[in-house]
């Protein structure tokens, strides 16, 4: 029997998945960050900002925030083209597209199940982005694709049309289970409404008493209180409502006929029947959100020594407006491409807690300055005071603890140097899926899955007189998955407990001492003639470029022709 074929979009590399390793995360207090003094009752302090790899710090949040993070917004590269002038097309979306897969994995596992993922990109990837995202989360969790006018004129020298949008794609964790938030009406939308009869109920806008969709008793004459008969609704078109309708909402003086009573008959919406917010459109505007440029003088504003700025920030009106249909306050945001910080910003002024992650130097170049004058009140620009932003809460820095094994001179894998006791209790509690929490009272409870069931790690050689000793005070109700150097007993002497051997625990379940999984564009060797030299490619991409030939004619996208490297 033929195997069952699903439409999928297929790559070079596609099969290869990293084993990553779950790194623990360190503080650092020094470059931690908080107000000195609350300036509401609301402000919130337990903000994290990660320094490191950020497909890393995501599995290295799993354990923690797993279905708890209410909204994602995530601004990656764009895979612009220009940057791999001189790599094979192929190997270019291929790298880009692997990069993808395996951080939207970990990011929806991060989601809450009524949650939302937002992703900025533009047009070189939105196609296969879609796709992507239709296989990640599903085709049935699509919510929108959102165009944002990123600029606001256009480009003399464009070399066939002026660019001047961006997309934000839009998918939820479960669609059946995510409700989108209204926008807040605004003023402009409000002086619509008028009163030229005096209505006692109040200012009204006029609405149209005819449509397209057919309705059996949608076609009559009509009699206007000046005489004229009007035969009926336009062309192809009926009226909205039935003639007895008519004739009830107009004793209801619900329908006005123009000044002189001679008029089409058009139905009086009130504003006091209106939704208290508007629902969400897919075009949105530079008057509405903010534009490149106006973001880029911002940052200006907040970095007048930083010589480098991102050359297309997103303003913060764009991220305003994607929590405020998607967060409700205290909710959990999470940005895994940092870059100058935007997405922190706007949630601690919105009142949202927040995780960023970011690689870059800029981490402590941009980020942490912007964010300590979001702080302490000194950031006048962006949405401060749409919000009414004063300042308050702060943040906390981490990065990434070292991998947890090394290499000693005769290669074999060894516990790091740079681990003391405390850190190698808790990278083996997130290794073995328990909760870190030591005891300050019992030695050997170092954490815990449930409420009878603990570890122990420790590097010592343990003898049989000590595990049964350790045994006795586990006591049979409870268990202890004990994790040491080496054990003098078989494994299993002791039903109360579990024995393992570091570093052979863990040796074989996911890849060690490797601290970055970036996409480093700018550093991809060119490539000769002949093709891209194997011995010269970048860590991580050897093995995509051994299927390369083979697999060429397997670099199909059907939904968007019949050669998707064209």
């Amino acid at each position: 029997m033929t195997k069952k074929q699903k439409l999928e979009l297929t790559w070079i590399g596609k099969e290869n998945r990293p084993k990553l390793e779950p790194r623990i995360l360190l503080e650092d207090a020094e470059k931690s960050y908080h107000a000195p003094h609350r300036v509401t009752e609301n402000d919130i302090f337990d903000n994290r900002l990660i320094f490191g790899d950020n497909l890393l710090a995501l599995k290295a949040l799993e354990a923690e925030f797993a279905g708890k993070v209410k909204c994602i917004y995530i601004d990656p590269p764009y895979n612009t083209g220009s940057a791999f002038t001189h790599y094979d097309d192929g190997v270019e979306h291929s790298l880009w597209l692997s990069l993808m897969r395996d951080r939207l994995e970990v990011l929806r596992r991060l989601l809450t199940v009524d949650g939302s993922i937002w992703i900025s990109i533009d047009d070189n990837e939105m196609p296969y982005l879609r796709v992507l995202m239709d296989e990640v989360f599903g085709r049935s969790n699509f919510i929108a694709t959102v165009i944002w006018e990123k600029v606001y004129s256009p480009k003399s020298s464009a070399k066939f049309l002026s660019e001047n949008h961006d997309y934000v794609v839009c998918y939820a964790n479960d669609s059946s289970r995510w409700q989108r938030n209204l926008l807040p009406r605004t003023e402009k939308q409000d002086k619509a409404y008028k009163n030229p009869d005096n209505d006692p109920r109040g200012p009204w806008k006029a609405g149209d008493l005819s449509a397209r969709n057919y309705y059996s008793v949608g076609r009559y004459p009509i009699t206007c209180p000046s005489g004229r008969v009007i035969p009926g609704p336009p062309q192809g078109m009926y009226w909205r409502v039935s003639k007895e309708r008519l004739a009830e909402f107009d004793r209801e003086g619900r329908i006005w006929w123009g000044k002189d009573g001679n008029n089409v008959p058009a139905i009086k919406r009130f504003l006091t029947d209106v939704l208290d917010g508007v629902v969400p459109e897919t075009i949105w505007t530079y008057q509405d959100v903010g534009h490149n440029q106006a973001a880029k003088q911002h940052l200006k504003d907040l970095l007048p020594n930083e010589e480098e700025l991102f050359i297309t920030p997103k303003p913060e009106g764009l991220i305003e407006r994607i929590f405020t249909i998607s967060t409700a306050s205290n909710d959990l945001v999470l940005d895994s491409f940092a870059g100058s910080g935007t997405t922190g910003a706007v949630a601690h002024k919105m009142g949202r807690r927040w995780i960023m992650v970011e690689l870059g130097e800029h981490c402590h170049t941009h980020i942490i300055p912007r964010l300590k004058k979001v702080i302490d009140g000194e950031d006048k620009g962006g949405i401060t005071e749409s919000v009414n932003w004063k300042g308050g809460g702060g943040f906390r820095y981490y990065r990434l603890a070292p991998s947890l094994l090394e290499q000693d001179k005769w290669g074999n894998w060894v516990i790091s140097k740079e681990y003391n006791a405390a850190m190698l209790a808790e990278a083996m509690c997130k290794h073995e899926g328990f909760t870190y929490a030591p005891s300050d009272t019992v030695y050997w409870q170092h954490g815990h899955s449930t409420e009878r069931d603990f570890i122990y790690v420790t590097t010592q050689t343990l003898t049989r007189e000590q595990l049964a000793v350790l045994s006795d005070e586990v006591g049979e109700d409870r268990t202890l998955l004990v994790c040491c150097g080496a054990f003098r007993v078989k494994a299993d002497s002791f039903p109360n407990l579990t024995l393992k051997k570091i570093p052979n625990a863990v040796l074989n379940r996911c890849e060690f001492g490797r601290d970055d999984y970036s996409l480093e564009i700018a550093e991809l060797p060119q490539a000769l003639e002949g093709g891209p030299q194997l011995d010269a490619l970048p860590e991580g991409t050897k093995e995509i470029e051994k299927g390369r030939k083979k697999k060429q004619e397997n670099i199909t996208m059907p939904l968007f022709g019949e050669d998707a490297n064209e």
